[in-house]
């Protein structure tokens, strides 16, 4: 953390405490999530530096994953809102770093006080797991699919929520939608802004609990330069107009979300799953979505159709503080090509065509109610090409890379 940010947040936080002294309108949360890795030779870790040398070999990381502290507060009344910091240690980094992840003010309805407005940074209204808090996760990440499209979970925006009145024949569904910038948490770098809704259904049956969603996505990406490659039949179209240039490339997403709990004789079992599709615009490296301080250097523009999604099976196991977690995950950046046809220069398609799948297994151990152990393996397969091939096997997609990861993690939530 640098030495003015320092400044700044110290009197802050005791700023808070004094003004927010009536402790009954104030709570203030957190957690740690301490973690050891050990990754195959080509595994990203989600702690420590990068890889020390170039040999092809397993190597392991220690460090700390998340530290979250949250501030919110509620006046009893029509408003309240919400202020949270996470300090990350990621690979590229130099030394961990503190970032807001949430700060934003809440309006209920003086009507019902059940449906509200929201503004400033919080999590989008879209997909279960964006919404799903980071210290309940059984799996140590969101899926694939999730962290590129949403990256950060949060965005800066306003939207409105809208619950009917509790006793409503209805108050079990919720419908919330808003403007927002577009690139997670970091400063918006354009003019345009992107709409997010969604609704959700939840209610108890009996010893069951059923939830049931729908989101959309409907944004763009500014284009830096006139090179924009549209995918067609078995490769991508180029197009270099010099309207493209300042323009908006299509930015659009539809899921689907269902929630299913019930309780047996073996404990409780919980069953989860989501499905994603639609269009991302990339460049020819990636098709991560914006999450960036500034506008990158001209760069082409790469459009591409994609699906995928994850299914949870999560069972804790009764009369013991034990769970057993199994994930499976599967992410197409690009529906328009796959197999031996990636690669090939006339369809100008390349590594950020290539579909990932993942099976994850492990164990959630509820020590107490504020501490949790986690062990999991991710075996993550990925889409072969031998026009992919390689000399620097970092590089190599000609068969499947060697990158399970085994994470093992601690977590402290107060």
């Amino acid at each position: 953390m640098n030495r003015p940010f320092r400044k700044f947040l110290l009197p802050f936080l005791f700023l808070c405490f004094c003004l927010f002294a009536d402790a009954q309108k104030l709570s203030v949360t957190g957690y740690m999530q301490p973690q050891w890795q050990l990754g195959e030779e080509t595994a990203d870790l989600q702690v420590g530096t990068d890889k020390e040398n170039d040999v092809r070999e397993m190597y392991n990381r220690a460090g700390i994953r998340r530290g979250r502290i949250k501030f919110f507060y509620d006046d009893g009344n029509l408003a309240s809102g919400g202020f949270q910091f996470n300090v990350i240690d990621k690979p590229g980094l130099k030394g961990a770093q503190v970032q807001i992840k949430e700060l934003y003010l809440n309006v209920k309805s003086p009507l019902n006080k059940a449906s509200s407005f929201q503004a400033g940074i919080f999590n989008r209204p879209f997909s279960f797991e964006v919404n799903y808090s980071t210290s309940e996760l059984e799996s140590p990440e969101r899926a694939r699919i999730i962290t590129t499209l949403l990256p950060d979970e949060c965005d800066l925006g306003g939207m409105f929520i809208l619950t009917p009145s509790k006793g409503s024949p209805l108050d079990f569904i919720t419908l919330q939608g808003g403007l927002f910038a577009g690139n997670g948490i970091n400063p918006e770098t354009d003019s345009r802004k992107d709409f997010i809704g969604q609704i959700v259904a939840e209610k108890p049956i009996g010893d069951m609990h059923v939830g049931l969603g729908f989101s959309y996505y409907n944004g763009g990406v500014y284009q830096t330069n006139r090179n924009v490659f549209t995918m067609g039949d078995g490769g991508f179209t180029f197009n270099n107009d010099v309207s493209n240039e300042g323009s908006y490339a299509k930015r659009e997403y539809l899921g689907v979300d269902a929630q299913w709990y019930f309780n047996s004789l073996f404990g409780r079992t919980q069953l989860r799953g989501e499905y994603l599709w639609g269009t991302q615009p990339g460049n020819a490296f990636d098709s991560e979505s914006p999450s960036r301080a500034a506008l990158p250097s001209p760069e082409d523009t790469y459009i591409r159709p994609f699906s995928g999604g994850y299914v949870s099976l999560i069972h804790n196991i009764i009369h013991t503080p034990l769970s057993a977690v199994l994930k499976y995950e599967v992410y197409d950046p690009n529906t328009g090509v796959s197999g031996s046809d990636i690669g090939s220069l006339a369809s100008f398609t390349g590594v950020a065509d290539v579909m990932y799948t993942t099976l994850g297994a492990g164990f959630c151990w509820q020590m107490t109610p504020a501490l949790k152990a986690t062990l999991f393996y991710e075996m993550n397969r990925n889409e072969t090409s031998s026009l992919l091939a390689n000399n620097d096997y970092t590089k190599d997609y000609a068969s499947d890379r060697k990158d399970n990861v085994l994470t093992v993690r601690v977590q402290y939530k107060f």
